[in-house]
């Protein structure tokens, strides 16, 4: 598929989206809108036959559910997943924290087993202030797995306030780095062909990949961009017609 109908899609996902969101009143547009580039990309472009996918920040799952929808699976839309093999949910979601070791065990376990397949995994940079992440870059790195490639949302917000103001993740990526794991920063989160490049890259050297997106909360409706109300408010009244006209909907 061509960049411009990669576009085209993520367009599509994001109308979508914001109309399940008015439907079923859900809240969390902000995560939700920051992913979609990664999830089409992957879904789109990288992901083989063997591979799986891991959402641990299971409270932006509409667009997953949404997009496998498209693509003939029938997952039940809501927040946090539950696991649905056949529809295409591999692991269940939404205590944050958690999603990463238990793809860490996955990938651990095709290793032991010579298992083909990489477990892709995507957390929120919220996440990566909880101590079982930490725990498992240890666990992942000790381990070589190489085939577990962690993908992080950095969009710079959590909950109500930004990460700076709650709890920085200053040098995130010398973090990482400093566990041992193959690092790759992408500066902009929403470019197909920037996230396509670089996950094309990815080569097996013992150590599992990170990947740091910068991201864009909210990304798509320029008045709702970046501002921390939107990780769980619902939407309403007149931000209903602000989204519909700048998604073209």
């Amino acid at each position: 598929m061509a960049f411009k109908n990669l576009k085209k899609l993520a367009l599509k996902l994001r109308q979508d989206v914001f109309q399940a969101f008015i439907k079923k009143k859900e809240a969390h547009l902000g995560g939700s809108f920051s992913i979609i580039e990664i999830l089409i990309s992957l879904f789109e472009k990288i992901l083989k036959k063997d591979d799986k996918f891991i959402l641990s920040k299971s409270h932006a799952s509409f667009p997953l559910v949404i997009y496998l929808k498209m693509k003939g699976f029938n997952p039940k839309l809501k927040t946090h997943l539950e696991l649905d093999k056949k529809n295409g949910i591999y692991c269940t979601t939404g205590s944050l924290g958690h999603g990463l070791p238990i793809s860490a065990g996955m990938a651990f376990a095709r290793k032991k087993l010579r298992k083909r397949g990489k477990i892709f995994v995507l957390v929120s940079d919220g996440e990566c202030q909880e101590g079982t992440t930490w725990e498992t870059l240890l666990i992942a790195s000790k381990n070589k797995l190489d085939n577990l490639i962690i993908l992080i949302d950095y969009n710079k917000i959590q909950a109500l306030t930004t990460l700076d103001e709650g709890l920085p993740l200053y040098n995130l990526r010398k973090k990482i780095e400093a566990f041992n794991c193959n690092t790759i920063e992408i500066k902009n989160g929403h470019s197909f062909n920037s996230i396509i490049k670089k996950l094309r890259k990815i080569k097996k050297n013992n150590k599992p990949t990170v990947i740091i997106f910068h991201t864009i909360k909210g990304k798509g409706i320029k008045e709702f961009e970046n501002d921390p109300v939107w990780h769980a408010r619902q939407l309403k009244g007149d931000e209903i017609s602000i989204g519909k006209k700048r998604l073209g909907i």
